[in-house]
């Protein structure tokens, strides 16, 4: 290791440099995108300190899982913030700037904090002898960004998996596993069971955590009574249900329920699976927060690209992140009722047809993803498909391949770019229509950007 790192023919940056030339730079130095493990995340963290910060008068939140991560993060956060907490969230990867990742209370942090991050991380991998990538670089630095603003509380989503990921370099006061799928195989394990040994990773003794769906693997189970950890499990010893609306102030509302309360709520932005999940965790910490922070958090809590629904355009856009079958099929049991009321509210002589701007990454089983999509009882009328600039994106010719079996040749449509199938698709559309864009979150990112949205916003 050693004499490739003596070897390396870039130079850092500085502290004069811009953040587009630091987050080039990171992204060449290490010679993988993805490289699991701590053993050289450590003891750069150990040089910068950020692992002793994060246990002096602080509470941390882990939150993994296959999907949902980035809802219930935000709703953790936004109930701390609304409590007066000041609250620290990480989370990944992000749609349109890199910045969106890293938050103080809300508000992305700037450009010049996040370069004198980087550049204190670079000197300590330096000082280490170490290569770090991009991934493990940047969540560092997001770390260290934390400890120096002494915040109260950090809430941290794991990128990948859980035990090897390096977020898990912090001790979680309070852990959360959203749910357990089959994504991230090359890395994680082909089975339920290997994967849930992965995001347990993040478990310490005698925390709590939160689980977020009724199977649990055992290995999940195993981990539990090994560190002898309060688990509280949705469906057990907590539960949510929708309310509908109120008739006295036509407010959305749902029900929110474990041993201790009941409470009525007023409706998010986000999926109640994931907030439910969220909340829960607020309310298992020893933080104070009261009814009056979690209304307040529920009414201004939200997350670009996580079934947003939008009408921009002059159209009616969807724009979830969906990529495994998991995150498909949690996406289409919101879409369907989404798309009945949709229908119900058209006049008489109007009719609306769903039409799908989508493209993936190479590594994911699209084809899986498609046939889900296909299987659904909606009207897809067409696909718009471009290659994502990403070096992992999927090309044209493997998205046409993974839909040939399912969807005439006549309904795919196929560009060059994003921002080609994001026009094209508004000129083919009507006002009545739907337009779904799902597949990855740089689908999304490039899709918003092509739209003139800023996903921060």
């Amino acid at each position: 290791m050693a004499s490739s790192f003596n070897s390396s023919p870039f130079t850092s940056p500085n502290r004069n440099s811009s953040l587009t030339e630091w987050l080039n730079y990171m992204q060449q130095i290490h010679v993988s995108a993805i490289d699991m493990g701590l053993s050289r995340v450590l003891p750069v963290a150990e040089h910068l300190g950020i692992v002793q910060s994060a246990k002096e008068d602080t509470y941390v939140f882990m939150v993994a899982g296959t999907n949902g991560k980035g809802s219930t993060t935000a709703m953790i956060s936004e109930i701390c913030q609304a409590a007066g907490y000041k609250t620290a969230l990480y989370q990944s990867p992000h749609l349109s700037i890199f910045n969106e990742r890293v938050r103080i209370n809300g508000q992305m942090v700037s450009d010049d904090t996040l370069i004198a991050a980087f550049h204190k991380v670079e000197l300590a991998r330096l000082a280490c002898a170490l290569t770090l990538s991009f991934f493990e670089m940047t969540t560092l630095a997001a770390l260290l960004i934390f400890a120096e603003v002494d915040c109260d509380v950090w809430v941290l989503e794991v990128g990948l998996g859980g035990r090897l990921d390096v977020v898990n370099i912090i001790d979680a006061d309070m852990a959360v596993i959203t749910n357990i799928g089959i994504d991230h195989v090359d890395w994680l394990g082909d089975n339920i069971e290997d994967i849930g040994r992965e995001k347990a990773g993040i478990l310490r003794d005698n925390i709590s955590l939160i689980y977020g769906s009724t199977e649990m693997p055992d290995s999940v189970k195993q981990r539990i009574e090994q560190h002898k950890v309060t688990c509280y499990q949705v469906g057990t010893d907590f539960y949510y249900r929708e309310l509908g609306f109120d008739n006295s102030n036509q407010e959305h509302e749902w029900q929110y329920s474990n041993a201790a309360v009941t409470l009525q709520l007023p409706r998010p932005k986000l999926s109640l699976m994931n907030t439910a999940n969220g909340l829960s965790a607020v309310l298992a910490s020893p933080l104070n927060v009261d009814i009056s922070a979690i209304k307040q958090a529920l009414k201004t809590v939200k997350l670009a690209g996580r079934f947003d629904y939008r009408q921009w355009a002059n159209r009616h856009w969807l724009f979830d992140v969906a990529h495994n079958e998991h995150g498909v099929e949690f996406m289409l049991s919101q879409l369907l009722p989404l798309w009945q009321q949709h229908v119900e509210r058209l006049s008489d002589h109007k009719t609306a047809n769903i039409k799908l701007l989508f493209s993936m990454l190479g590594d994911k089983d699209i084809e899986l993803v498609v046939k889900r999509l296909t299987q659904a009882n909606l009207p897809i009328t067409d696909w718009y498909i471009a290659e994502i600039d990403y070096p992992r994106a999927a090309s044209v010719e493997q998205l046409t391949e993974a839909l040939n079996p399912h969807v005439d040749s006549s309904k795919i449509n196929a560009f060059d770019n994003l921002s080609q199938a994001t026009d094209a698709i508004i000129q083919a559309s009507q006002p009545e229509d739907l337009l779904l864009v799902c597949g990855s979150f740089h689908t999304i990112g490039e899709a918003l950007a092509a739209l003139a949205i800023q996903p921060a916003s």
